[in-house]
């Protein structure tokens, strides 16, 4: 969902697009940055014993959060009303809509908070994450802003409701 997210708010924002569509806003998870996550793997690798680690950030956002996070570096002041399926997400300086619920979206087994615990890496290995959670998401809305204004290709894909990038 998060390059849905991002991908979505850059179209938006150079009028490629008129609004994301979302299911559960509400869903936290702990997003963090793939360079970070290689560097412990790459660390349990050196460990002298095999052993089960967890890699996380320890931090839960929602994908409210998430949107308010890229929307925002993007230029857009988003805000919500409503709850539930009946939320949406606007920009409070002009009014327009940019985000809507779609009970399409919403997974029928839900898990509402999936957040990790990586004390044992940190304590075993050293790993720490070094990008945090907003540092992660302006990377991904500036990536994307820039592909979309290089018209780098993707395509939308109606069945899954969300920008896919083509394979060549």
């Amino acid at each position: 969902v998060t390059r849905k997210i991002t991908m979505a708010a850059a179209r938006i924002r150079e009028g490629l697009q008129e609004k994301l569509y979302l299911g559960n806003l509400d869903a936290k998870r702990d997003w963090g940055f793939a360079g970070d996550y290689v560097e412990g793997m790459w660390k349990m690798l050196q460990h002298d014993t095999a052993d089960d680690f967890v890699l996380a950030t320890g931090d839960a956002r929602s994908v409210r959060d998430f949107c308010r996070c890229a929307f925002e570096r993007l230029g857009f002041k988003l805000e919500f009303k409503g709850e539930g399926p009946d939320e949406i997400g606007f920009d409070a300086e002009t009014g327009k809509k940019v985000i809507e619920v779609d009970r399409r979206y919403f997974r029928p087994a839900e898990v509402e908070l999936l957040v990790g615990d990586a004390s044992k890496a940190r304590n075993v290995l050293g790993w720490e994450p070094r990008v945090g959670f907003t540092e992660l998401v302006h990377m991904m809305a500036d990536a994307d802003l820039r592909a979309v204004q290089e018209k780098q290709p993707f395509i939308l894909d109606p069945s899954w409701g969300q920008l896919r990038d083509v394979v060549e």
